[in-house]
């Protein structure tokens, strides 16, 4: 933990990315979680919304007292503007965000940015310090587009189509994953390329263009199930929550009927769970369970003996067997259990931010700095901040008025 004066020294020293605008044309995950982590190191988002409707993942739920899941989750610290991109002083609107702004994120349809004249081609000579972030499921290059690049590419879509559900699930039928971790794979290397794209402006003193593949970003965290099945070997087989190529490596019953998480990953720690867990030395020396390749091959087998051992003892007793042994376990946590994590809450993860429907409780971003502390601002109302924005480019009353008026925003 910070002592109390570090604390209130990094509460109020300068974030990284403070004094950088970004405006984004975004909707759904992808765009708008890494936007978000760009707030959260201090940046000005703005985010541009479609008069009434805004953000279409605004209406996703309604779990949040009365907002929806995801929306909260990406959208803090950001200021909403909605503009009717196709009305055209809402695009000179744009225009002027655009002409000292430092970031471009969008992820509309491929070929939409362009086509509202929002290329980085287009966009170079009116701030040729601008950097253009474009996600999109397939890719978006001109120059190769490739055969998929105008499909549309929602995140289970991007989950088949990278080979990811082929190794997720169990032997009878693939599962995709929980979260959306296609969008969030595109997000963090949408984020990542900003950063770098921020570091080469120091370089060069031009923005520059990014394309980033949600197809592309998922591939790369397959790499693994990839190599397995290099030159037409049989890839991983679908295990369910269990490890396919490592064993014994996943969930087991306890013998109170709850489930203990547990992981090995060396023959040291075999003969040890063997030993002080199982309590059979012997079975450290079957033939059928002498390396890793004969437990994965003998699974069931093995299965069966640790099920059996554990029938006799309650999930907790397990787990002080495995922590006595060294052999990595953890408990297999509901939503509810994460809430109130003791880990997260010894460290303190948890701070409040505002939205529309009050405050609620958000995760401090991962990976803490010392020498400052994250944004964490409130989420904003559709089209909160219209009118402040369109002041702020000299907008008078009357003309906002009118604005309005004529449904450009």
């Amino acid at each position: 933990m910070l002592s109390p004066t570090a604390a209130a020294a990094s509460a109020t020293a300068p974030r990284p990315l403070d004094g950088i605008k970004v405006v984004t044309l975004e909707h759904a995950i992808a765009a708008p979680f890494c936007t978000r982590q760009l707030a959260d190191l201090g940046a000005r988002v703005i985010k541009i919304e479609r008069p009434g409707t805004g953000d279409f993942a605004r209406a996703y739920d309604e779990r949040v007292r009365g907002l929806a899941s995801h929306f909260v989750w990406t959208n803090r610290s950001k200021e909403s503007l909605t503009l009717d991109v196709k009305h055209p002083q809402a695009r000179a609107v744009l225009r002027e965000l655009l002409a000292d702004a430092d970031v471009l994120v969008q992820n509309l349809a491929p070929g939409a940015a362009a086509r509202l004249g929002l290329s980085f081609e287009a966009l170079h000579p009116l701030n040729p310090r601008l950097i253009v972030c474009d996600i999109s499921g397939y890719g978006d290059d001109p120059k190769r587009p490739g055969p998929h690049r105008d499909r549309k590419a929602y995140d289970l879509l991007i989950q088949s189509e990278s080979g990811f559900l082929s190794v997720t699930g169990d032997e009878d039928a693939p599962a995709k994953a929980g979260c959306s971790i296609a969008d969030i794979a595109a997000g963090m290397y949408a984020y990542s390329g900003i950063l770098s794209a921020l570091l080469q402006r120091l370089r060069t003193g031009l923005g520059s263009r990014i394309d980033v593949s949600m197809l592309e970003s998922m591939v790369e965290w397959m790499s693994y199930p990839l190599y397995y099945a290099f030159d037409g070997a049989s890839p991983p087989p679908r295990a369910g929550a269990a490890h396919a190529t490592i064993y014994p490596y996943g969930p087991f019953p306890a013998g109170d009927g709850r489930t203990v998480m547990l992981g090995l990953q060396n023959e040291r720690e075999w003969l040890a769970f063997c030993r002080e867990v199982l309590r059979d030395e012997a079975l450290a020396t079957d033939e059928r369970f002498i390396s890793n390749s004969r437990r994965t091959a003998n699974r069931e087998a093995l299965r069966a003996r640790i099920v059996e051992s554990f029938s006799a003892l309650s999930a907790d007793e397990v787990m002080q067997r495995l922590d006595q042994a060294q052999i990595a376990n953890a408990r297999v946590n509901d939503m509810r259990d994460v809430w109130s994590h003791p880990q997260l809450q010894a460290r303190a993860r948890w701070r409040e931010v505002d939205t529309p429907q009050g405050p609620i409780p958000a995760l401090l971003p991962p990976g803490r700095n010392d020498a400052f502390s994250p944004r964490m601002d409130a989420v904003p109302g559709l089209g909160q901040h219209t009118d402040a924005i369109l002041a702020e480019l000299g907008r008078d009353a009357a003309q906002i008025r009118a604005l309005h008026a004529e449904g450009a925003v």
